[in-house]
């Protein structure tokens, strides 16, 4: 017999993803795996292609791979890319800097635009060096839509105006993993060449999908580009893609995750998905301010809504903080991340989630302050809990 003791109730995992898994996912996950190669599969391929590409906001394809997101990265670099290219990058976070190194490993050669990862990527600085690059030798841009590590969001609508405006012909890459389905993104109207994702944030997933959604002229790239691609090339994956298959086994009980979840994201409607995560993040944002506390995106513009990075006071632990919160109340805290190790705790309310969730979570956050010994004000819980009121109330008033 196991010596070890049950904890009551559901564990909070409120870290910025994975997210809570929906009963509907997981049992939409747990069916008999079918054959891949048969027609109820390639009717499942082809619902699925169609149904991700307004989630996205595309007309091209979305390409999905039984992948992490980094796979996602490595898809769009060597799809389109050849060794020694530049790449433009912008260091919004730990996210950024991790996928400059992919792309070094890679043999691609970035310029790495600094940030001081309370702010998203700087447009205007994106403009003055493509302004520079009169040869064109940057092939593309690559920016993190929402900084993980962070809860910066960056403009990717101006990204893409200051590429148009220096008249420059790079690629424009964008790292949605943890903003898909959280936070409004428009591949299309955007001028986005490459979307990255991931299946374990806002579409509510356990990990392990990954996808590029991809444009006319990332193909054209595609079709020239010399970095070694095998397993994450695009071609042999939208030609089978065409009648709903795949080139290989894919993670067949993941995607009938992934259609149950496109179906739950079509019910609630996209607008009303992304207004939920901005109420959150904002009732978030309130609680964090009472408890004299301070958020570290300083750009009101770019607060993310898919979860919030809260500084600690001077010679507080974040760490021992979330050890705290974890062994009293079952719930688990985003850990700070590179240089942020240890300096925040990032609350993640993203995903399938409501507004009694995040009551219990704040209530846990600011339950564990006081163990923790953390030097704040109390009514935190209480300011994010009026704030849910008075928008619940004026809803209500709406359907009356």
């Amino acid at each position: 017999m196991s010596n070890m003791s049950r904890t009551a109730g559901r564990h909070f995992l409120q870290i910025p993803g994975p997210t809570n898994v929906p009963d509907r996912i997981l049992r939409a996950i747990d069916r008999p795996t079918i054959d891949h190669r048969g027609p109820d599969f390639g009717a499942l391929g082809r619902r699925l292609f169609a149904g991700l590409k307004p989630v996205f906001k595309c007309s091209g394809p979305v390409i999905v791979y039984p992948a992490s997101g980094t796979g996602a990265w490595e898809a769009a670099l060597v799809n389109t890319l050849s060794p020694g290219d530049r790449v433009l990058m912008s260091e919004t976070g730990h996210f950024a800097t991790l996928w400059r190194g992919l792309a070094e490993k890679l043999g691609l050669k970035p310029d790495f635009l600094p940030g001081d990862w309370r702010h998203g990527a700087d447009a205007e600085a994106i403009a003055a060096r493509l302004g520079e690059d009169k040869a064109h030798e940057i092939r593309a841009v690559c920016v993190v839509h929402n900084e993980t590590s962070t809860g910066c969001t960056s403009d990717i609508a101006a990204v893409r105006k200051a590429i148009d405006e220096a008249g420059h012909p790079a690629l424009l890459m964008v790292d949605t993993i943890s903003s898909l389905a959280s936070i409004d993104y428009r591949h299309d109207e955007w001028g986005v060449d490459v979307t990255v994702a991931g299946s374990q944030k806002g579409l509510m997933l356990p990990p392990g999908l990954s996808f590029n959604a991809v444009s006319e002229k990332a193909l054209d790239a595609h079709r020239t580009a010399g970095l070694p691609r095998a397993y994450w090339d695009w071609t042999a994956m939208l030609k089978a893609n065409e009648t709903g298959y795949f080139p290989h086994t894919p993670a067949t009980n993941l995607l009938y995750g992934l259609a149950e979840a496109i179906d739950m994201l079509q019910e609630e409607g996209l607008d009303r998905v992304f207004a939920r995560h901005d109420r959150h993040a904002e009732a978030t944002r309130r609680a964090v301010g009472a408890w004299g506390l301070e958020v570290l995106c300083l750009d009101p513009d770019r607060y993310s809504s898919s979860l919030t990075a809260v500084l600690m006071p001077e010679g507080e632990s974040a760490d021992r903080f979330r050890r705290i919160v974890l062994d009293a109340f079952d719930m688990s805290l985003g850990s700070g991340l590179g240089k942020l190790a240890d300096r925040v705790f990032r609350i993640g309310h993203l995903g399938d989630f409501n507004d009694l969730s995040l009551a219990g979570t704040l209530a846990g956050v600011e339950m564990g302050l006081a163990l923790a010994g953390v030097p704040h004000e109390k009514g935190g819980t209480q300011a994010a809990m009026d704030y849910l009121a008075e928008e619940a109330r004026a809803a209500v008033k709406e359907t009356a």
